[in-house]
C-alpha cells in the first residue's frame, strides 16, 4: 500500500529551519530591550523549568509559567488564564534558558492572537550576562 501525499504538502523540516521560519515572523529583542519593554508594561514570562529557576534565580517581576501550561495561562479567552492575560494586545516577552524554546512558544502564542508576543534573544542566560536584575528563589 503506498502513501498518498499531495505534491503541495510540505515535507519534513529540521529544527534549525523551523526556528528560522518562526523567527522570521517577528522581531526578537535583546536583554536591554526586554528590560525596557517590561518597564513600559510588557509582561515578561519565564518558561524555564523549576530546576533551572532554583539553580539560576528568576527575573524580578516576571510571571513564571512552565512551558506546558503557557497557552492555557496566556490565552485571554481561556478558562485557565492568568490574571495578567488581559487581552490580545498585551506585549509578552517569553524567556527560556537560552532563547530556543521561547521562539517556538512565541509561534504558538501568536496563533492564539497574541500578535505582540516576542522572545528574548539568548534567554535568561543573556539577561544575567547583561547584568540585569536576578533574584534567588
Amino acid at each position: 500500500m503506498s502513501e498518498n501525499r499531495s505534491t503541495d504538502a510540505p515535507g519534513p523540516v529540521g529544527i534549525d529551519e523551523l526556528l528560522e521560519r518562526v523567527r522570521a515572523g517577528y522581531d526578537r529583542i535583546d536583554p536591554r530591550e526586554a528590560a525596557a519593554a517590561s518597564e513600559a508594561g510588557a509582561l515578561l514570562v519565564d518558561i524555564r523549568y523549576a530546576a533551572l529557576r532554583d539553580r539560576d534565580g528568576v527575573i524580578p517581576g516576571a510571571l513564571v509559567v512552565e512551558r506546558n501550561e503557557l497557552e492555557w495561562r496566556l490565552d485571554p479567552q481561556g478558562s485557565h488564564r492568568a490574571p495578567e492575560a488581559v487581552g490580545h494586545d498585551l506585549r509578552v516577552v517569553v524567556i527560556c534558558n537560552e532563547g530556543y524554546a521561547s521562539s517556538l512558544a512565541v509561534a504558538s502564542l501568536r496563533q492564539l492572537g497574541l500578535h505582540r508576543a516576542t522572545d528574548l534573544i539568548g534567554g535568561f542566560q543573556a539577561w544575567r550576562a547583561a547584568g540585569l536584575p536576578v533574584a534567588a528563589i
